[in-house]
């Protein structure tokens, strides 16, 4: 096949998409806003000078859209359009598993990639394992002992970017075209409160989970810098944890992939650092 193009090609998923097509000697396009080597291109959703020759000559596109942007419809839009244009067949879009189709904002680019590209699959993953790590919020939160959401006692079947990437890989790359959306969890649904303990053992030291309301955590993320627009809704999907709406369990990474989803506590064990091994 021709090459893919990998969208957010540094990012938590897109990195990982791209070492599963170079693993399989799929040739890839990375695509990302500073490309730090000449085997990157630049691609940036605001500039659309840079979609024409960043599409040019690929089959498939990993599609990431705009972050922190409300509605990212009028960027990612044109961009589809081109697509087509320079024939395209096939995109995978990372959405995510809280806003349904047709909804503002990724549930609108996951309306789009169903009716414009001729073959797609729409990822709808729940939240990442990642977080824990890295500079996320809940990231923070474990390196001073306290995590601090809105979820109360609400339960989340995280999942493993590297599992959201292979059952990308699978669907920009199998013969047959998924044309389905995929909504994607680890293997068990767990509070934060059971994945504090969790880290909690594997580190070494106590952690945490202390449980505010949605108008308080908002506030909380606008006083680090998030925009407050963003806040609330990141707020709000807290508050819908709580209420139970990512308290699911599906079987597609292993349906898609042929091997069961990683476990938080496998997780914890390879990429936290300490000294207990979780069992």
């Amino acid at each position: 096949m021709s090459e893919v193009l990998v969208l957010g090609a540094t990012g938590t998923t897109g990195s990982r998409v791209a070492a599963f097509l170079a693993e399989r000697g799929v040739p890839a396009r990375l695509a990302t806003r500073k490309p730090p080597s000449a085997m990157q291109v630049r691609f940036d959703w605001a500039d659309r000078d840079t979609h024409a020759p960043a599409l040019r000559g690929v089959s498939a596109v990993y599609l990431v859209a705009p972050v922190g942007v409300a509605d990212p419809v009028p960027l990612v839009e044109p961009f589809l359009e081109e697509a087509v244009r320079q024939g395209v067949r096939r995109v995978v879009q990372l959405s995510s598993s809280a806003p349904p189709e047709g909804t503002p904002g990724l549930g609108a680019v996951h309306s789009l990639v169903r009716t414009t590209m001729a073959e797609w699959a729409v990822l709808r993953p729940s939240w990442f394992m990642q977080n824990f790590t890295g500079e996320h919020a809940a990231a923070r939160g474990v390196a001073i002992g306290e995590i601090v959401t809105a979820t109360k006692e609400g339960r989340v079947a995280f999942i493993d970017a590297t599992d959201i990437a292979a059952v990308a890989g699978h669907a920009l790359v199998d013969e047959d075209p998924h044309n389905t959306e995929h909504i994607l969890t680890g293997p068990e649904a767990l509070s934060y409160a059971d994945v504090a303990a969790i880290i909690a053992r594997r580190v070494g030291r106590p952690i945490r989970h202390r449980s505010i309301t949605a108008g308080e955590l908002a506030v909380r993320l606008t006083e680090n810098g998030i925009p407050p627009e963003f806040a609330a809704m990141l707020a709000a999907l807290d508050e819908d944890i709580s209420g139970g709406s990512e308290d699911r369990v599906t079987g597609t990474v292993e349906r898609v992939t042929g091997r069961p989803a990683r476990s938080f506590r496998v997780f914890a064990e390879m990429e936290l650092p300490g000294g207990s091994a979780l069992s």
